[in-house]
């Protein structure tokens, strides 16, 4: 059963993995690429979003290739791509980092996107969901795979009232592109 966070409007936080990255040798892990599959999987991901009308009012996605690259990829599907804030604290970040980014951001943003990594979102989806609709909550326990993405939905004035337990999984979709010929 979730708490309601207050009144106020319904706010949706969008919470996107990168997708599936390279590992080619030398490289450090900030800058490591996406894979082959990650260039396929991140359009379907936007996709997926224009398709459940879940596209966001602001960005905030890791400053990791492979993020930038995914949000880059997601957001080329829709015609008008919102404002990005790329954030250094979204890389390799646990649930109070990834927190206090969502609680800076500005009251006027009701659909928020989050692009960034595990197992940190994968986290702060259970930590935020106090339910969940049909198996999105197991979904997310069992497996928070590259390229998921999951919808959060909740009441609130501000985004500094988003608290763990308030909040509604309304959705979860692993996207996947088409492997070509």
């Amino acid at each position: 059963m979730i708490t309601r966070a207050g009144a106020g409007p319904l706010r949706r936080l969008v919470v996107l993995r990168h997708a599936k990255s390279a590992w080619p040798e030398g490289v450090p892990d900030h800058l490591r690429p996406l894979a082959a599959r990650g260039r396929r999987d991140a359009p379907a991901a936007g996709r997926a979003l224009a398709e459940s009308d879940c596209l966001p009012d602001l960005a905030v996605c890791s400053t990791a290739v492979r993020a930038r690259q995914t949000w880059e990829l997601a957001s080329a599907q829709w015609g008008t791509p919102p404002p990005v804030r790329h954030d250094a604290r979204l890389y390799a970040a646990d649930v109070p980092d990834l927190l206090a980014v969502v609680h800076e951001v500005p009251a006027e943003v009701e659909t928020l996107l989050l692009v960034g990594h595990n197992p940190g979102l994968e986290e702060l989806v259970l930590d935020l969901a106090g339910d969940g609709l049909d198996d999105t909550l197991e979904q997310v326990r069992k497996k928070f795979p590259t390229s998921a993405v999951a919808v959060l939905a909740w009441h609130g004035t501000t985004w500094a009232a988003l608290v763990p337990g308030t909040a509604l999984l309304t959705e979860v979709t692993v996207a996947r592109g088409r492997k070509e010929g």
